[in-house]
């Protein structure tokens, strides 16, 4: 053969090898295509083609070395820490038999094992080796994907697909609306309560897009969310969402939590609120509520009428202490000897009013008298309520004077009174009791105590003391040995609500004392009936 010819069949040679390498290539680069996302799983190939087991090495509960494909699969069954439980975590449920089989493997140095790989027909082998010194290997394998070259891309994507159907119920079973919106704004995907609710609505078969039920926010340029209230309306029946978006790329997330018991529970307290303003407006006491900061956030008319002050200047909410300088302006607060000393007085009263209940009585120039009652919130809120109490303060200093007038009249008697309550307590005495028997007695017991040590004893002060101890009703009288020998005249006068009235009275134109007058007696002065008026035995 000459040389051209030699040259000819080695050119012919190497043509050939690179088009079998390249049809080899061609159909790996095919066979990778079909594969789609199973190849995609399988981390780092050898260089013979075949794809790498599954391998753990373990040094008690602690992993030495992995594989790629091996670490792959305990970095997606995530918790808990430890090695050899998140492992177990996955192999338990798919060889029910390891745990317990494994814990002998260093007396019986191998195991081998067949399970089930999830909930499909699939068959798993778990081969456990006992390489000593405390190692342990334990392999995976997928023998019915052998033949394929993925003997880890089927455990990997098992593993994928299990936690995909887990996060797909579980969005399947909330009860709130999620739903996603492509840029043009189509729902190009909805959880199983959005479709239920739609097909309620559409009363048939959805078509393609699906339809929008809520008019829910999209996030502005810029921003990664928005949130809003939406209303859904079904045959009449309102339903109320709270409405978020989330931004995906170019795509928009949407989550509906119902809120029809936060709707209910708001309508609820405004029209409680209402009701309570209404209540406030027709109260004679003016109100006044000052939150945290102590701004005005409420009052009532009432406060209008009672202050005086222009009702732009409540509308504006004030603080307290222009609220305060406002009715020292309108003169409506008693009146200060010097401004330093009146807003020492305000901030008293407002720190008062904010530990605890708080009253004060105002009286201003105008001859009103206010009652300012501050009562704390637990929010740290403080109200205010004024009262004017002109009338009942004129009531109470008239029936005050008329006591008065009473009492002057009741000492300017000569007769001594006293008069006890149903259990004997002195209700009053007057001023010739006083002088008669020198001290006011604070019961019944004691002054007849006191009588008792002050006059000499006879039948007189024995018939008085029967007196008392008898509630017949009927009007007694007597007489006995005063303090000083004379001689007393008493009566005992029954009153309304069982009290009784004791009456002393000095005999006149007695000449002889009242011993003496009783020693001289045959017989011992009864006790008889007040007639029209009391005479001297």
């Amino acid at each position: 053969m000459d040389i051209q010819g030699a040259v000819f069949v080695a050119v012919a040679i190497l043509c050939g090898t690179a088009s079998v390498l390249l049809a080899v290539a061609a159909i790996r680069l095919w066979d990778a295509r079909r594969g789609g996302r199973r190849r995609i799983a399988a981390p780092g190939r050898a260089l013979d083609g075949q794809v790498q087991p599954m391998v753990f090495l373990f040094n008690a509960a602690r992993l030495v070395d992995a594989t790629p494909p091996a670490r792959a699969l305990l970095d997606r069954i995530g918790t808990p820490d430890d090695d050899w439980m998140r492992l177990m975590c996955w192999i338990g449920p798919r060889f029910p038999e390891a745990p317990e089989r494994l814990a002998h493997l260093d007396r019986v140095g191998r195991v081998e094992m067949v399970g089930q790989q999830g909930h499909g027909s699939a068959v798993l082998r778990l081969l456990g080796e006992d390489l000593g010194h405390g190692l342990w290997r334990l392999t995976l394998t997928d023998p019915g994907a052998e033949h394929a070259g993925i003997v880890v891309d089927s455990m990997s994507l098992q593993a994928m697909e299990e936690e995909l159907e887990l996060l797909r119920g579980a969005l399947d079973q909330t009860p709130m609306l999620v739903w996603r919106l492509d840029a043009e704004g189509r729902v190009t995907w909805a959880n199983a309560a959005y479709l239920r609710r739609a097909e309620a609505r559409a009363e048939g078969a959805l078509g393609w897009p699906l339809p929008r039920l809520l008019d829910a926010p999209r996030p502005r340029v810029g921003a990664e969310g928005a949130s809003r209230r939406a209303a859904l309306e079904d045959h009449g029946i309102v339903s109320w969402y709270d409405c978020h978006s989330h931004r995906m790329g170019d795509q928009v997330m949407m989550f509906a939590l119902p809120a029809d018991a936060a709707v209910r529970a708001e309508r609820s307290l405004r029209d409680f609120v209402q009701t309570l303003t209404k209540t406030f407006a027709d109260l004679p006491i003016g109100l006044a509520i000052f939150d945290q900061t102590r701004k005005l956030q409420l009052f009532n008319p009432a406060l209008i009428d009672l202050t005086h002050l222009p009702t732009g200047f409540l509308t504006a909410r004030p603080s307290l202490f222009d609220f305060l300088d406002q009715l020292r302006e309108q003169r409506m607060v008693p009146e200060p000897k010097d401004y330093r000393s009146w807003r020492q007085h305000m901030a008293n009263l407002e720190s008062a009013a904010a530990t605890g209940h708080h009253v004060e009585t105002w009286s201003l120039p105008g001859g009103q008298t206010y009652r300012v009652t501050g009562r704390p919130h637990p929010d740290g809120a403080v109200a205010f309520l004024f009262e004017n109490i002109t009338s009942e303060m004129s009531l109470t200093r008239k029936f005050r004077a008329e006591l008065l007038l009473g009492a002057h009249v009741l000492d300017g008697l000569d007769d001594a009174l006293a008069v006890f309550a149903t259990d004997g307590q002195l209700v009053l005495s007057n001023q010739a009791y006083r002088g008669l028997w020198g001290a006011s007695p604070a019961s019944l017991a004691e002054a007849v105590g006191l009588w008792e040590a002050a006059s000499p004893l006879g039948p007189g002060f024995a018939a008085l003391r029967e007196a008392l101890d008898q509630g017949d009703g009927a009007a007694l009288s007597g007489a006995m040995a005063g303090p000083q020998g004379q001689l007393l005249g008493w009566t005992v006068t029954p009153l309304s609500g069982g009290r009784r009235m004791l009456r002393f009275r000095m005999a006149s134109g007695q000449p002889m004392t009242a011993i003496a007058a009783i020693a001289q007696a045959e017989v011992v002065p009864a006790l008889r009936p007040l007639p029209n008026a009391m005479g001297a035995d």
